[in-house]
């Protein structure tokens, strides 16, 4: 239960989207957007992207569900998924994606704390400007979600219940 009067039984930021629905179907829109829409990073590495700025902001929540969705689109990488959230260990990502995720880790301190050099050493490692805007702007959007999800004390779901969301959520967010 949430730290206001919901009416809604649901975990997570599922609670809220459910509590005030035209706030949530803008969320959900700017999650479906984000995470499915059109980017030159596969959905699985958006939903990594989402999962680790989670993680590094401690929301149980929207990490274990971001990693589940991110397991089923990176299908036979799923051990990496926890590698990176369990031991932030990018050893088997791409030099490009430990760029990204380096550059998430950044933002999710704080914008100012990316410097021009950032950038350039994600370019350098193959990262597209499309590929740059899309993880500062992933980060940024989970710092929010984040914020949202725990400012207003929503509860996590039990641990099992989170392959079956992931699942649901690698289908669309809308």
């Amino acid at each position: 239960m949430a730290y206001i009067q919901t009416g809604q039984h649901a975990p997570g930021i599922i609670e809220l989207l459910q509590y005030k629905p035209s706030s949530g179907q803008a969320l959900s829109a700017l999650a479906q957007t984000l995470l499915l829409g059109s980017s030159g990073l596969s959905s699985g590495e958006r939903e990594l992207i989402a999962a680790y700025v989670s993680r590094l902001n401690e929301c149980t929540f929207c990490c274990q569900s971001h990693a589940a969705a991110a397991r089923v689109h990176l299908h036979e990488n799923t051990d990496l998924v926890d590698e990176v959230l369990l031991h932030a260990e990018t050893r088997g990502l791409s030099k490009k994606m430990q760029c990204l995720l380096q550059l998430a880790a950044k933002i999710q301190k704080g914008g100012k704390s990316v410097q021009a050099s950032d950038i350039e050493h994600a370019r350098q490692a193959g990262a597209s400007d499309e590929d740059i805007h899309d993880t500062v702007l992933i980060a940024a959007a989970f710092c929010m979600f984040n914020r949202y999800v725990d400012g207003l004390g929503t509860s996590p779901a039990p641990a099992e219940a989170y392959p079956a969301m992931g699942q649901k959520m690698s289908e669309g967010y809308v």
